[in-house]
């Protein structure tokens, strides 16, 4: 050891913890500045932003040489134990960590949604008239789907008008126009 009471191995664990620190503080913070969608090429290496997480990604490599130095200088320095079972603990601890980093970002993609609601969804739904179907023309409906109002153009299936307020249910899709029915 030299004056500083770090050995050459301590030395490669601490730079190897403050490389993968630096590493996930600068994708935090260009993640807060930029956005999530941001296009700055710190995103999956070799891969499409679009993606999300994979293992070979800064926040992978972050993380592995975060916990890697982290976890290999403890075993090292504070437990005391040996250079073979410290290098392995430390690898262990880098890849347990970019694996478990990978399966949040899984999780969280799975329960992403696009937050869309395809119009062909419409067939069957009640809906209100907001801008009255004159006579074989089209106007505006409101319709209440999974906790939200969508407004589609819509037309009256057998061409006959509709007054604004009065509920239809939609029998049919044609492109974007709803083909509503009346009740009566």
């Amino acid at each position: 050891m030299d004056g500083s009471g770090l050995s050459g191995l301590e030395y490669f664990f601490l730079t190897s913890a403050v490389i993968g620190g630096v590493i996930v503080l600068v994708k935090l913070v260009i993640q807060f500045i930029a956005g999530s969608d941001s296009d700055l090429g710190t995103d999956d290496v070799g891969g499409h932003p679009d993606d999300g997480f994979k293992m070979l990604s800064l926040q992978g490599i972050g993380a592995f040489f975060l916990l890697f130095g982290l976890v290999g200088l403890a075993m090292l320095r504070e437990s005391k134990a040996g250079v073979p079972f410290s290098v392995v603990v430390a690898l262990l601890a880098g890849f347990a960590a970019v694996w478990a980093i990978a399966r949040l970002f899984g999780v969280a993609k799975r329960l992403q949604s696009s937050g869309t609601v395809g119009v062909e969804e419409m067939t069957g739904k009640q809906a209100t008239v907001y801008l009255h179907i004159p006579k074989n023309g089209t106007g505006t409906v409101t319709v209440h789907f999974s906790g939200r109002s969508r407004e589609y153009d819509a037309r009256e299936i057998t061409g006959k008008a509709v007054a604004t307020g009065e509920t239809v249910i939609v029998r049919e899709v044609s492109g974007k126009t709803l083909l509503v029915e009346t009740g009566k």
